[in-house]
């Protein structure tokens, strides 16, 4: 991932959020709306989501120490988790309750006019946040579909971003459906419906979020093409016979740790094993840059010598 392409998504969720939020507090207040102020708290959520981001990636740029000797880069997944428990807890839950409540206790919208003017103004400026975060994600996403980009991607910024963008886009439009209808009707159960609308696109987004996250955070594997170019970089090297087997774990986005057992010929002296290894290591940081943790281990290729005993 680029990182600087991930914070720039970041600080143009939390410019756009934070002035949306204002906006849709003025607007709750003029109007009683229980989907703008559901909105707003939405929206209070997201930029406090997007600050915890920004101190992940902080953090996850500290130096490795001796009671952490592989770095802080997992940091930035514990926050990402971070999010998606607030938005959980903070968003979709309130947004439930508001909704339940107005629904229970319906009231006409009030001065409809600032609850409109609010909306739009906030569809436009989500529009052009979510449109800076697709812009960041493309060239990470080549050819990848946008849900197997958000379920394969070992970045959790960008994914985070781009479904909290996704999911404040459509809480708006569906805000904008309570409150017209409300208006038209002069019912205020529909302003409550809309707002149970949101709450339960948040639970959703949440839930998503919380799941991949977990996943990293708990510890994944690259990616299936990338375990091939290590796979190839590895066999490639003169003086590795076979790849006995092999792991590899992302310490953070951006750094791998690979782990292998190399067949090496019996005959091979030290000094040509460690020549050989020093050979796989630089082949394999040279195909796949991000792997900086890497631990050869040469063994004899039992198989073979058994093959050969037994004939």
């Amino acid at each position: 991932m680029s990182a600087s392409g991930g914070t720039k998504a970041i600080i143009a969720a939390l410019s756009a959020n934070l002035a949306i939020a204002v906006s849709k507090f003025v607007a709750a207040f003029f109007t009683g709306s229980s989907s703008m102020l559901a909105e707003g708290i939405h929206s209070v959520a997201d930029s406090g989501n997007q600050v915890l981001l920004l101190i992940g990636g902080k953090r996850a740029a500290r130096a490795s120490t001796r009671q952490h000797p592989f770095g802080y880069g997992r940091e930035r997944y514990f926050y990402a988790f971070v999010v998606a428990v607030v938005l959980f807890t903070i968003g979709a839950a309130f947004s439930l309750y508001e909704g339940v409540h107005k629904i229970a206790d319906p009231h006409e919208v009030e001065s409809p006019i600032w609850a409109f003017a609010v909306l739009i103004f906030a569809i436009i400026a989500e529009g052009l946040s979510f449109r800076t975060a697709v812009k960041e994600s493309n060239p990470l996403r080549g050819d990848q579909s946008w849900f197997a980009f958000i379920r394969r991607s070992k970045s959790p910024e960008l994914p985070v971003i781009l479904l909290e963008d996704l999911g404040a886009l459509l809480g708006l439009i569906f805000a904008l459906f309570g409150v017209t209808m409300a208006v038209l009707t002069g019912n205020g159960v529909w302003d409550g419906i809309g707002t149970l609308m949101i709450g339960v696109l948040l639970a959703v987004i949440a839930i998503v979020l919380a799941i991949e996250t977990k996943s990293l955070l708990v510890g994944e594997g690259a990616s299936p093409e990338m375990e091939e170019q290590i796979r190839a970089a590895l066999e490639s090297a003169p003086e590795v016979d076979r790849i006995i087997h092999m792991r590899t774990l992302h310490l953070g986005p951006e750094e791998l740790l690979v782990a292998a057992k190399i067949a090496v010929e019996h005959n091979d002296t030290a000094a040509e094993v460690a020549h050989g290894i020093d050979e796989a290591e630089r082949r394999i940081r040279e195909a796949v840059p991000i792997a900086r943790v890497i631990y050869l281990e040469p063994d004899l290729d039992r198989s073979r010598s058994t093959s050969a005993s037994a004939g």
